[in-house]
């Protein structure tokens, strides 16, 4: 497939990798936008919420740039309908991946492209099952310092797949950037501009 150029409007370097493995021709943009869940905020309209604000903010910042589609993407993990984000630090890590030990949690991404006309969306939803951890698990997990970027405290792609069971779902969405849905938008995209 063709895919436009786009921009990415994300720092992470798991989405730039992805995008390069779908062949797509993208330069990054940067913008910084509160994160923070809005009360009685459901997990589906917090990610889709942030994924829109950070593409319309990369649009914004790019107003004088030719016109390409800016692509956002934000990924949470979610616990018994509760949020979790990246950590604060190696405290609410533990928190979380004590939470995570021994039980399946969602791991939902929404990706935005806001192109020439109307924000285009798409939500990917997983189930992760983790291994029961042991404190000498977190303990080296910590220690690696491998998910402190991380939604829910860790990588499903670097060590912290050593605590996985099992996935159902998108491992691409898991990582941050649904590879399929993001296809998807991108000719859809594409299409509306022909």
């Amino acid at each position: 497939m063709n895919f436009p150029a786009i921009y990415l409007a994300s720092r992470s370097p798991r989405r730039r990798e992805l995008l390069q493995q779908m062949a797509v021709d993208f330069a990054v943009v940067a913008p910084d936008i509160d994160e923070s869940v809005q009360a009685g905020e459901t997990p589906e309209a917090y990610v889709r919420r942030i994924a829109d604000n950070k593409a319309r903010a990369g649009q914004a910042m790019l107003s004088d740039s030719p016109m390409r589609p800016v692509l956002a993407a934000d990924t949470a993990v979610i616990v018994n309908n509760r949020i979790f984000g990246k950590p604060v630090d190696d405290a609410d890590a533990r928190r979380m991946l004590k939470l995570l030990s021994g039980n399946t949690h969602q791991v939902m991404t929404a990706i935005s492209l806001a192109g020439s006309a109307d924000l285009l969306h798409a939500i990917s939803v997983s189930e992760v099952r983790f291994a029961a951890l042991s404190e000498a698990d977190i303990d080296w997990y910590l220690s690696t310092g491998e998910g402190s970027d991380k939604a829910g405290s860790y990588a499903v792609q670097g060590l912290g797949a050593i605590f996985i069971e099992q996935i159902k779902g998108s491992y691409s969405g898991i990582m941050g950037l649904p590879i399929r849905e993001t296809a998807q938008l991108l000719k859809m995209d594409s299409q509306r501009e022909q």
